[in-house]
Parts: structure tokens; sequence; C-alpha cells
């Protein structure tokens, strides 16, 4: 894939430079129209909000359900559910020029994911040449992986354990039964190998299920290999399509400054800079964590490739800032697969790697599990002893792999393991808020460390040149 490379370095920096001025001018842009545009929306919105905190406090005070008092309050609070959500739909309702622009722009970005998956990780796999080879890297990566994720998981929790983030929240249990709006992660085998396992590729493809499509992938791929000559030939013809895939990448590229000034609008008009003061103590040691789980990330990588570590984050800086700013590490892909062949890496190793890691080593969204879970415990003064926080680590760490393709994939998880800990899944609703601006640092994140990860299988596979 070389010969789309000079093409792409002389877009590349100018791309960095737009994308980076759409980003400041969608947060001003959005600031403006937060306290001019959506002014009526935002103050429904904050009242109703208000009235039912205090509405939850005085209905957990009373003891007779069925009592008249109990009753009307009850009332009131399905009253100003209604006015939240009517006031939010129209807040969203106003901006939604700015967020048809990201959103078309991640539609468009989803429609090339499955293909280039496919082709590529096909070809990755065939020129690996036989099935002690795919084994060997496969071991290595899958290694790497949930190690990455460990880590991740583990200093999620030594961090919300330290900060204690949560404390200072002082809530009441909630009443038994409140609808958060997401659905849940069950911990079934059953379940999570029909989510690995594809009963049809093309329904795979349809619905960019990407453990899936790496599945299949494997399999061709090898079969592929072992049929010999004939298999030169869809060796050829699929890395000539991959060419094409990257070239519509390049088109659809040209669209991520528009993409990112409307979403960062649509996001800052619609929170507002008040969300970010009252969660700012959440916001600002999740971003801390996040920071430190770069730095480490970033060691265990040099430990192999020394000091061209650097020289990757060069590399690669575009990429995550794109999924910062589109809150979407899939987003990131064509892309960091791009850069990635660009630092050295091997094209083979770079189309066997970085599939995989979207589905099996999303480092930043697994520090956040930990990190939203046990926050959502302090916050209702639920204690959660060290044997039992290592439980929760564990489950995390089971329930998250091959869940990538599943919208708001954090939250399911999240609201399934505290449902498995008998922490209340209502105080989800204290994350929902916020969950956009943490998207946007746990999907960067999930870029570094797949970078991280495809450079050191090269290395270690010998294939970094």
């Amino acid at each position: 894939m070389q010969g789309y490379h000079g093409e792409y370095m002389r877009k590349g920096s100018r791309l960095t430079t737009y994308i980076l001025i759409a980003l400041a001018g969608g947060i001003i842009l959005g600031f403006i129209l937060n306290i001019s545009y959506l002014n009526i929306e935002n103050t429904r919105l904050t009242a109703a909000s208000a009235r039912i905190s205090e509405l939850d406090q005085a209905l957990n005070n009373i003891r007779d359900t069925a009592s008249a008092q109990f009753l009307q309050l009850s009332s009131e609070r399905e009253a100003q559910l209604k006015v939240r959500e009517e006031a939010l739909k129209a807040a969203n309702k106003k901006v939604e020029p700015f967020s048809l622009m990201g959103d078309v722009f991640i539609r468009m970005i989803k429609m090339i994911v499955a293909p280039l998956v496919f082709f590529t990780l096909v070809v990755g796999v065939a020129k690996l040449g036989d099935i002690k080879a795919v084994g060997r890297i496969g071991g290595k990566t899958l290694l790497w992986f949930l190690s990455a994720s460990l880590v991740s998981l583990v200093l999620g929790m030594i961090l919300v354990n330290l900060f204690k983030p949560g404390i200072a929240m002082h809530l009441p249990l909630p009443a038994e039964g409140a609808i958060t709006g997401i659905g849940k992660a069950t911990l079934t085998l059953r379940d999570f190998l029909y989510h690995v396992f594809p009963a049809s590729v093309i329904d795979a493809m349809a619905k960019n299920e990407i453990l899936q499509i790496v599945v299949f992938s494997l399999f061709f791929g090898i079969a592929t290999a072992a049929i010999g000559e004939p298999g030169e030939k869809i060796i050829k013809a699929f890395d000539a399509i991959a060419h094409v895939i990257l070239k519509i990448t390049g088109y659809v590229m040209n669209f991520a400054p528009l993409a990112v000034f409307g979403a960062m609008t649509a996001v800052i008009s619609t929170q507002g800079i008040g969300i970010l003061k009252t969660y700012s103590l959440f916001l600002t040691e999740f971003y801390l964590g996040l920071l430190i789980l770069w730095l480490v990330l970033i060691g265990a990588g040099s430990l192999f490739i020394k000091k061209r570590i650097f020289r990757l984050l060069k590399h690669i800086k575009e990429p995550v800032l794109l999924a910062f700013s589109a809150s979407s590490s899939e987003a990131a892909f064509p892309k960091t697969m791009l850069e990635l062949e660009r630092f050295g890496c091997r094209d083979k190793i770079v189309s066997f790697v970085l599939p995989l890691g979207y589905s099996f080593n999303l480092d930043g969204s697994m520090m956040y599990m930990t990190f939203a879970s046990l926050f959502i415990a302090q916050s209702y003064g639920i204690h959660l002893d060290f044997g039992t926080q290592i439980s929760m680590l564990l489950v995390l760490m089971l329930t998250s792999k091959g869940i990538a393709g599943v919208p708001r994939a954090s939250l399911v998880v999240i609201a399934g393991t505290l449902a498995t800990f008998n922490i209340p899944e209502a105080g989800l609703a204290l994350l929902l808020g916020i969950d956009p601006l943490l998207d946007m640092g746990r999907s960067a994140t999930n870029v570094v460390g797949n970078s991280i990860a495809t450079a050191v299988v090269s290395k270690l596979e010998g294939e970094l040149t």
C-alpha cells in the first residue's frame, strides 16, 4: 500500500491543522449557541433536573409507598421527567443540522470499515503463509492485548480508590426499578460465543460486527494460503480492492474537519459549560487517569521499540485527534492503518493485529468501566471490599470482549456489571450527561493502545522496518 502514502503524506499535516481549527471553532460556536439559541430549553432542563433531584430525596424519606403523599410526589416526578425529556428533544432538534455533520461522517467511515477489515485481514493472514505463523503472531498479539486490558482495569480501580470522586455526591439510594434507558450485557457463555462466531458473514458485515468479520477473515485467509497457486490470484485481487478502499478513505477523510466542527458544536451547545463545572472533579480525575495510562502504555512500548515510540506518537497524532473529536475510535481505523504502515510496520502485521485490537484491546474503555462502576458505588455510599472489586474487574474483563460494535458499549457493559454486584443501575444517569465528553478521551486512548500493540508485535516478529 506504499503507493498511496506519498499523496497521503502531503495532505496529512494540512488535514490535522484543519481539524484543530474545526475543533476550536465548534467549541466556540457551541458555547455561543448554548447561552443564546438554546437558552429556553436549557432553563427548562436545569429546573426539571433540580426538581427531580429534590423529589427523589423526598420519596426516599417516605416509608409508606401507598400513602397519598408518596403517590402525589411520584406523579409530579413523572411529570418532571416528561418536561426534561421534551426539553432535551427540543434542544437536540435545534442543533440537528450540526449533529448530522458528525453522524453522516461516521456513517461514511462505517461503510468502509467492514470491507477494509475483511480484505486487508485476508491478505495479511494469507501472506503470513501458514497456520503456524498465524498462531504464533496471534498468540503474541492476544498476550499483549490481555496484559494491556488488565493493566487498564487495575489502574482504573487504583485511581478511583485513590481519588474517591463519588464520595462527595452523597446520593440516597434510588427507588427500586428506576429506569436508566440502557440495556445490560449479560455474562453468559452462550451469548459470548454467539457474538464471536457469525451465523452469516453478510449479516456480520451489514451490522459492522468487527469480531465476527475477524473470525471469518481468519478462516478465509488460512484457506487461501492453503490452496497454493489459485490462492495467489485471490491475494492479488484482494490487495487491489484494499487499495481502492483506502483511496475511498482519502475521499471520506476530506470531510473530517466539517464533521468535527458539527460534532463539537452539537455537544457543547446541548451540554454547555455547566456540565463541565458540575462534574469537573470526575472529568479531571478521569482524564488524569487516561494520561497515566498513556504513560504506562508508552513506557511498555518503549521497552520493545526504544526511542522510536516517539516517532510512532508523531505518526498517529492525526488519527488520535480524529478519534477524540468524533468520539469514535472506529472513525480513526483507516487512517491509523495507513499511519502504522508509514511508521514501518509491515502491511501483513497491521492487517492482522489492528482489526483484532478493535475487539480485544480497547484500553481507554476498559479503564473507564472500572472507574465508572466504582464511582457509582461511591456516590451511593456502597462499600466494596478488595475481593469484590477484583471480582468486578474480572467480570468486566470478560463481558467487554467483542462488544465494541454495540452503541454506547461501555455503558451497556457497566449496566450488566452493576446488576451483578447489586449496585443501583439508576446510577448510570449520573454519567449520561457527560458520557460524550468521556467518550472522547477513551476513544483517543483506544487508538494509542492499538497502535502501540501493532508496533510491538511488528518488532517481535522482526517486521518493523
